[in-house]
């Protein structure tokens, strides 16, 4: 592995089991393009360097090739793997059902205890984006989806969604930083939650479709500018 920037896993909590927080460090480098497509990764170095021994890693390895984020080589090794297109749509498709009819019993259902905490949320947005601190921005993007699951009690959807999330992640870490980008972001989860709060089932639908394929519109360019880093 050569990237420079791998920190140990900080603060190892024991009670939370070891591969998950590897897992979790290691997908957290690899969707910030901290390390990027095409990198090989060592599970010998990996473990010195996090501080933790090779069992964890070689478990967290696993987990990431489920989610398609690393390509493990029996006679290779374990490199990064490219984004996609291909699973990028599919991701997308999937996402789009999921939350599709998220947002539409969250516009039924949804109560006063979770429209603050989603309202405060977008507060948040607003405050992150100002500053242009743009990795915070997409984690508070992540607890906005997240919220809206637990409004609707469906964990399980979440589990699935964020798991789908790992294949876009990386083309959204690309652009958001691009004018007007984040804005846009925020300014969609406004439309989404307005109709929500107004318990407009089709308006909310409609507005988190609008916000889950807005990341098609740059993406041809992402490809010629990073050709390196994307498969189809």
């Amino acid at each position: 592995m050569t990237s420079k920037t791998m920190q140990p896993v900080a603060k190892i909590d024991h009670q939370t089991p070891i591969t998950v927080q590897v897992h979790a460090h290691l997908r957290r480098l690899i969707l910030t393009l901290q390390i990027k497509p095409g990198e090989a990764l060592s599970e010998k170095e990996l473990s010195l360097k996090l501080g933790v021994s090779r069992t964890p890693v070689r478990e967290a390895f696993i987990r990431l090739s489920e989610e398609r984020l690393v390509d493990i080589f029996p006679q290779r090794g374990t490199l990064v793997a490219p984004i996609r297109l291909a699973e990028i749509e599919e991701a997308q498709f999937l996402r789009g059902v999921l939350e599709a009819a998220i947002v539409r019993r969250a516009a039924r259902s949804i109560d006063k205890t979770h429209l603050k905490l989603l309202e405060d949320n977008l507060r948040l947005q607003q405050r992150t984006l100002l500053r242009k601190d743009y990795d915070a921005l997409l984690e508070i993007d992540e607890r906005f989806h997240n919220l809206l699951c637990d409004s609707v009690s469906l964990p399980r959807a979440w589990r699935m969604i964020h798991v789908l999330k790992g294949q876009i992640y990386r083309v959204s870490y690309l652009t958001l930083p691009e004018p007007g980008h984040g804005e846009q972001m925020v300014q969609q989860h406004t439309n989404i939650l307005e109709a929500v709060r107004d318990g407009d089932e089709d308006r909310a639908e409609q507005e988190m479709h609008k916000h889950l394929q807005e990341i098609w519109g740059p993406i041809e360019r992402m490809v010629q500018d990073n050709n390196e880093i994307f498969q189809s």
